[in-house]
């Protein structure tokens, strides 16, 4: 069933959204309803990495939403990621209306859809969901028949636990089911219910092994409970890398008694909240909101069983307080308070994921200058960690060790044949340090710089090999036309700030 796979191939209160949000829960024994699902069509086409003024083919996903109140539908981000147009059918009568994408967020993977006219969704009932899913539970995965029949396979909850979502950058609270799932239409994504209610959003699912993993309900009622706040924060984290502590002598090391566990704090990341309440490498992690942490950073939830404490951090708890931390240091204990923020998007190096936007880039005389970004380096392809540049995957792949002060990498993506570029066709890939003299942070450095040639010449110092390329600065303005037209380039340059992008 591949078209269930999301290929992006990123926090919560444990309580329901206001009332405002969702109706009355009903009795767990009623079946789902068709009348609180709408099918999904989503036309979406994504930016050329490669090529960052062009973009790829267009391609259609199906999907199944599911009705809340105020005359909205609930979806997964990736069925509408980079779309077009957006367009929601009843299974019933396969009336179809425009909608409009309200709200999303990549890194839960969750988004909020309005259809352009509100009496479409006259009739349907919003659903519920379910608070109380634990392992084992039965539920049901929602499909459509191409009547418009609702087809319901039978599910179990194996696992709840926390892991990583689309968006790498991210792991919160994840559901898995084991499920026989047979292939039909619109199954990008798909609604599993307990009982009438709303356990979660599948996500992914593998054929091989019939599991699935969801978004649960307390990942949604995260969300949607972030969306009434405004303005919309992003899920909390803390920012470290921690060790667990199995190992006997390396508990004595540390200075841990009978009785005493927790994790080893491996590495805590520049400017992150971990840093803030003045957590350290070489803590030991004990508690986490008056909850003791076992030798693997595991913690007994009174719902969930024995999950990862980082669901106390980032899916339970809402941003804008602060979270009790508990820790050994020098053999003394310390408590400290762990502010609750989403991360910095400006603190960010290389972006795990670039949605509904241009990539920046700048063209200087046909060299074609890029920020380092995840997508650019999933151009390769499925292997893309050993196929792309070798130096510009570990810089990705290690972005948290680098300084405080790194700002973007900029590099040379790419050089277009030109007058300019002559005998630089070999240098693609090379991490730009200066130009003109100027250290370079991220593409408006680099196009500032550029405005001050040294001598007549445009100097671009490279980390590697050949070291410094030189381009003539008349040469380079006079070939601007040409490159336009030659490459059919509809602008030399895209610097339009991520921050200053509308919200979605």
């Amino acid at each position: 069933m591949m078209s269930l796979r999301i290929p992006f191939l990123a926090a919560l209160v444990l309580a329901l959204a206001p009332a405002s949000m969702l109706r009355a829960e009903p009795a767990a024994s009623a079946l789902p309803s068709v009348a609180s699902i709408v099918r999904v069509n989503s036309t979406n086409q994504a930016y050329n990495f490669v090529r960052p003024w062009t973009k790829r083919s267009p391609f259609d996903r199906r999907g199944i939403g599911v009705v809340i109140d105020g005359g909205r539908i609930l979806v997964t981000a990736e069925v509408i990621a980079n779309h077009n147009f957006v367009e929601l059918e009843r299974p019933a009568n396969s009336e179809k209306v425009t909608a409009t994408v309200e709200f999303v967020d990549y890194e839960s993977n969750l988004a909020i859809l309005k259809p352009s006219d509100p009496k479409f969704l006259d009739g349907t009932q919003p659903v519920s969901l379910a608070k109380d899913v634990k392992v084992g539970a039965k539920v049901n995965v929602a499909q459509l028949e191409p009547t418009g029949a609702l087809a319901l396979t039978p599910a179990t909850i194996t696992t709840i636990s926390v892991n990583r979502y689309p968006v790498d950058s991210i792991s919160l609270l994840t559901y898995r089911i084991s499920a026989p799932l047979q292939y039909r239409d619109y199954s990008f994504t798909l609604p599993v219910f307990l009982g009438d209610r709303l356990a979660g959003l599948l996500m992914r699912y593998d054929s091989r092994s019939q599991s699935a993993d969801l978004v649960p309900y307390a990942v949604i009622t995260n969300f949607l409970d972030r969306v009434a706040r405004k303005p919309y924060q992003g899920f909390p984290r803390a920012g470290l890398t921690f060790s667990p502590t199995r190992d006997p002598q390396f508990r004595r090391y540390l200075g841990l008694k009978a009785g005493q566990s927790g994790v080893y704090i491996a590495s805590v990341l520049h400017g992150s909240p971990a840093e803030k309440a003045g957590l350290r490498k070489g803590d030991v992690l004990m508690q986490v909101d008056g909850e003791p942490l076992d030798q693997d950073g595991n913690y007994d939830d009174p719902t969930f069983g024995k999950i990862p404490f980082g669901h106390l951090i980032s899916t339970a708890s809402l941003p804008g307080g602060t979270l009790a931390l508990h820790v050994l240091r020098d053999g003394k204990e310390v408590k400290l308070d762990l502010p609750l923020e989403p991360r910095d998007p400006a603190s960010v190096i290389s972006e795990p994921a670039i949605f509904d936007r241009a990539p920046r880039y700048y063209i200087l005389g046909g060299l074609v200058f890029q920020e380092l970004s995840q997508p650019y380096l999933r151009e390769w392809g499925v292997n893309w960690k050993s196929d792309a540049p070798a130096r510009l995957v570990y810089l990705d792949e290690f972005q948290d060790e680098l300084p405080a002060d790194q700002g973007k990498i900029v590099f040379l993506s790419q050089v277009l044949p030109a007058d300019t570029t002559l005998g630089y066709d070999d240098v693609e890939g090379g991490i730009v340090k200066k130009v003109n003299g100027r250290p370079i942070h991220n593409l408006n450095d680099l196009a500032a710089a550029a405005e001050h040639p040294v001598n007549g010449f445009d100097e671009i110092d490279l980390e590697s090999d050949p070291g410094v390329l030189y381009l003539d600065a008349q040469q380079v303005k006079a070939s601007e036309s040409r490159l336009r037209d030659s490459y059919g380039l509809p602008s030399l340059n895209n610097l339009d700030d991520p921050a200053t992008q509308p919200a979605k």
